[in-house]
């Protein structure tokens, strides 16, 4: 008899979370330590070798963090996870044992726009290119990827605009290619998406955002889909060629779907030292327990707002998806079943310095550089978020001047409409 899984409401609150065995405590200890004590010599250089799983010193593995680690692989629905310091860091991360020199990734031009500026400046430091492209163009997206292209990258739901990525779609190009597809999944969180289900290889997420939920500490994750043949070319030598450091080891040879993960803690964590410390971890434990709840809070609030704004006279349009006005409504159902989250811009009709008053003019909404807190935020993005990018590129990725992103949190609806109508009559002429 095939035993039922289990659902997700259960798994938020039970999956990687064990009744401590020194204490009997039922939540997750925070272990704060820095290194963790060997049975004896040969322990230790199984260990150090890869042949058998524990804990050694906390930049690679801890306790708390691998309990973050279980629950995050168990809600995505993938093989294993890494846990690091930021979003960010998890993006550096996924491309780490993908990427050489003169390698590239196809990039979403829709993405968030510290994204954006990460994969066009900073990656070129380790000799690494990016591609953007509109990833509603199938055509552009196929044409884009190249014999040196290692990954393609996009978000579920974009940040600023909240555009639904048709996944589906765009993982049969890159299946087609034997590229991987790395889905940023943040917006959407899986609740609302599980992207490998879609076809993606890799998920990242900034869980300073939704996951943790209530904008206290920042971090990053990895989940592993276990599905790539990463043997199946030359093309990553990281993962299916010797690993000098490990004395000639082969990833994918040795561990099979759990490959990548292996690799991102035994060279990535070890080398790039991007560690998540145990009391973020312990913060976004108890975040998630509650995450089911609040993203349909979330997305009930967002919808209220947005349906309030799209009928205001002051507002020129509103870009979420949960509209049935938005291009991206059709997506809606078969991407994100359960909602369009609560990210997304509106564009007013008095332009630039009209966004500028808005902001300046309200009360509840929190002026922030973040997003998913219980709180509702608001931010200008061009001149924020977005503002290293050039115009045509704000405009491309959503956050053009006269925009203005919004994050609806869990507070009353009809005290948020009531801030923004007045901030908006404060603000436009």
């Amino acid at each position: 008899m095939t035993e039922k899984p289990l659902g997700f409401e259960t798994l938020q609150i039970h999956a990687g979370a064990r009744p401590d065995p020194a204490t009997g405590a039922r939540q997750v200890p925070i272990y704060q330590s820095t290194a963790f004590v060997f049975r004896d010599a040969d322990h230790a250089a199984a260990l150090f070798n890869l042949q058998e799983v524990g804990y050694i010193y906390s930049r690679l593995t801890n306790p708390t963090v691998a309990a973050l680690q279980e629950r995050m692989a168990a809600l995505e629905g993938g093989a294993g996870a890494v846990c690091c310091s930021s979003g960010h860091a998890a993006q550096i991360m996924a491309l780490f044992s993908l990427m050489a020199p003169g390698k590239n990734v196809v990039a979403s031009n829709r993405l968030y726009g510290g994204t954006v500026t990460q994969f066009s400046q900073s990656i070129r430091r380790f000799g690494w290119n990016a591609k953007f492209v509109d990833f509603d163009d199938l055509d552009a997206l196929e044409a884009a990827i190249d014999d040196d292209t290692r990954a393609v990258f996009c978000e579920s739901i974009a940040n600023p605009g909240g555009y639904i990525t048709d996944l589906d779609a765009v993982s049969a190009v890159t299946d087609k290619h034997g590229v991987p597809l790395i889905v940023d999944n943040t917006t959407a969180t899986p609740y609302l998406c599980r992207p490998i289900e879609h076809g993606a290889t890799l998920v990242v997420h900034s869980m300073t955002k939704y996951l943790t939920g209530n904008g206290t500490v920042t971090g990053g994750c990895i989940v592993d889909s276990g599905k790539f043949d990463w043997s199946a070319s030359d093309r990553f030598p990281s993962l299916s060629a010797p690993e000098p450091a490990y004395h000639g080891l082969k990833f994918h040879e040795t561990f099979g779907p759990l490959a990548f993960t292996f690799h991102a803690i035994a060279v990535g964590l070890r080398d790039l030292g991007m560690t998540l410390n145990p009391q973020a971890a312990h913060y976004t434990l108890m975040g998630i327990e509650t995450l089911s709840l609040r993203m349909e809070r979330h997305c009930t609030n967002a919808l209220k707002v947005a349906q309030w704004l799209e009928h205001d006279p002051r507002v020129a349009y509103v870009t979420y998806a949960g509209l049935p006005s938005s291009p991206y409504y059709p997506r809606k159902d078969r991407i994100c079943p359960k909602g369009a989250s609560s990210l997304f811009t509106f564009s007013l009709k008095d332009g630039y310095d009209a966004c500028v008053k808005l902001i300046d003019s309200v009360n509840l909404f929190s002026h922030v550089a973040n997003l998913g807190d219980t709180r509702s935020l608001i931010i200008h993005s061009a001149s924020t978020t977005h503002r290293q990018l050039s115009e045509a590129q704000q405009i491309a990725a959503g956050a053009a001047p006269d925009v203005v992103r919004l994050s609806i949190g869990l507070e009353d609806p009809d005290d948020l409409i009531a801030d923004l109508d007045q901030a908006l009559s404060a603000a436009c002429s």
